[in-house]
Formats: C-alpha cells, structure tokens, sequence
C-alpha cells in the first residue's frame, strides 16, 4: 500500500452528502448490485443473464431432479448468441455458453432455474443445457480449449448433481425426443469430451 499518496479531501458538502444517502431506505436506493457480478453457480463463469422472458424460475433440484447434461453447438457467434439469449422475443436461452476461441464460459440461466434449450419441456425441467459457439458442419471451432473448459464445466455440474459421466446422462441435443436438431454434429468427438469428462 503506497501510503505517500495524498489523501482525498472530504470536504463539508461531500460528509453531508455522505449523511443524506445514509438516512436513505435501502428499498429506494438504485440496485447497487445492477450490473454488477451476479453470483454464479460455476465458479470459472461469467455471468451474461438471459432476459427473464426466455426460461422459467424454478427450485431446482428440489422441484426437478436434474438428471442430464444436453451439449448444444450455437450456430452462432459468441457474442450473437449472448443477444439471442438476451432479446425478450426469442424465448430461447441455455444455462451455460462456451467460447471457441479459450473456453471462456459465460452462466446465462442459474441452475435451480429451467433454461429453454431442448425443445422438450420434460427435457428442460431435467437438465443443464450447455451451448458452444460454432456451427456443426465447421468442426474447426471445436478447440482444444472449448473442450477442455467445457469438459471441467460437465464434470462439475455432472459431480453436484450425481449424473453419471456417460453417453447415456450426457447427450447431444439431437438425442432429445422431438428434436429435429442435429448439434453438436458429427463433427463433436464424443470420445475426447468424455474421456476429458472423466479425467477432469
């Protein structure tokens, strides 16, 4: 701490200023926290939150068991998906989105919330839906670092919530009944994911 530096000058008009907002309720106050870092459930995540008109509020897993991880591939830019999820008018929204370029993972959707990313409402209530930017037919966006990422996210919501770390509980959107999705592709390796999955 450089304690050299000059201190601020608090002057008679800042200490009554300072007075008057403290004998100001809380309830009339601007959201200090509007803004500002939302806590997340995965500790390495961002928070982007998803407009409140594209999932539902839940208590999860008290409400609905969370059974599954449905991996999901954006058709989409990062930041494009970030505004789908955003824009009221979509009604479309994941838990989580990973970015192609270093993995980086932003939450959009809390957990005990349901995300609408299925397609299939029983799939929803059940599930952590997890989006990745790129598209399907371009195999390239699928980096060592958005698998890596993604693989500790998976391991991590797979070890709070018990799900056992395989194809069965760890599916592709296209897996999803009704589904006429076919992300992530046949370019997603499932092998890989896994084995990092489980070696995470």
């Amino acid at each position: 701490m450089d304690t050299n530096r000059p201190r601020p000058h608090l002057s008679r008009r800042r200490i009554l200023k300072g007075a008057a907002l403290a004998s100001v309720p809380c309830a009339l106050l601007p959201d200090a926290r509007a803004g500002a870092q939302e806590t997340v459930d995965y500790p390495s995540a961002e928070w982007q939150p998803a407009s409140a008109d594209n999932y539902t509020p839940s208590s999860r897993s008290a409400a609905y068991a969370i059974d599954r991880v449905i991996i999901h591939v954006t058709e989409e830019t990062y930041p494009d998906a970030l505004a789908v999820f955003q824009d009221p008018q979509k009604k479309v929204s994941a838990h989580y989105l990973v970015r192609s370029a270093d993995g980086h993972v932003a939450q959009c959707v809390r957990e005990a919330d349901i995300a609408w990313h299925a397609g299939n409402w029983d799939y929803n209530t059940r599930s952590i839906g997890i989006e990745h930017e790129g598209w399907v037919d371009q195999p390239a966006y699928f980096t060592n670092a958005l698998y890596e990422q993604s693989a500790k996210l998976t391991a991590a919501v797979c070890a709070k919530y018990a799900i056992p770390k395989d194809r069965e509980h760890i599916i592709g959107h296209y897996q999803v009944p009704g589904s006429d999705h076919t992300d992530p592709g046949p370019g997603w390796d499932w092998v890989r994911y896994l084995r990092l999955i489980n070696f995470a």
